[in-house]
């Protein structure tokens, strides 16, 4: 009763904006989805704390995405500082989503966040969403350096994981080739054949990740290094 009375109250403002804090918060998904549209539809940068923080824990890939477009509807200048201190998160979601979020707002200021340390972070998610940030917020000038660093991640993980790091080398452009020829000599067979699928890519993008990766450990097993056609 006592709720309610406080509710009644409260100017409608500043009500909804109460109700959609809780909404986030809802135990469907359902109702956060559309708390999160609700808040990105009337952006108010009292919200900005709850969908970082929230964007943290957000079980489901839908609700995330919603909660991200959300931020960007606000302003950057608002935005990025948060996002900036979440990506030193001790939570490995937190910071994934961070980078994801920042990727879309694109802000290049955002940029000397990207360290080397983000883009070779342990959690497989994290430094898949760091290389795509990089992709986007690299300074003109600055991507054949990048190029560098991503390379040193070549051979890592699975498909997906490897595939993500193909299409931001790719996204690059020709300023990773040396870095890209470099690593198809590199001693690990994973590396060699990771580089090799990754420029077969680069230089005919139908041929698909699958046929590319197979290939190119076949030219491996072989004792190549993908140099024909060069």
């Amino acid at each position: 009763m006592a709720e309610e009375v406080v509710l009644m109250t409260m100017p409608k403002e500043d009500t909804k904006t109460t109700r959609a804090l809780q909404g986030l918060e809802n135990n469907s998904s359902s109702v956060r989805l559309q708390a999160a549209l609700a808040v990105g539809t009337t952006p108010d940068p009292g919200f900005i704390g709850k969908l970082v923080e929230r964007c943290a824990v957000e079980p489901e890939f839908y609700v995330r995405e919603m909660l991200t477009w959300a931020l960007t509807r606000h302003t950057a200048a608002m935005t990025v500082p948060v996002l900036l201190d979440e990506v030193r998160s001790d939570r490995a979601q937190a910071r994934s989503q961070a980078l994801h979020t920042l990727s879309k707002i694109g802000d290049r200021q955002a940029w000397p966040a990207i360290t080397p340390a983000l883009l070779s972070d342990a959690d497989d998610e994290v430094a898949r969403s760091a290389w795509r940030a990089a992709v986007v917020l690299v300074p003109e000038g600055e991507e054949y350096a990048l190029a560098l660093v991503l390379a040193t991640q070549l051979g890592r993980g699975e498909r997906e994981t490897q595939l993500s790091l193909s299409r931001a080398l790719i996204a690059l452009g020709a300023v990773m080739l040396p870095a890209l020829g470099a690593a198809t000599t590199d001693p690990d067979p994973r590396v060699r054949a990771h580089a090799i699928a990754t420029e077969r890519l680069w230089r005919d993008p139908d041929a698909g990740f699958e046929f590319a990766i197979e290939e190119a450990k076949r030219i491996v097993a072989l004792g190549g290094a993908g140099d024909e056609g060069r």
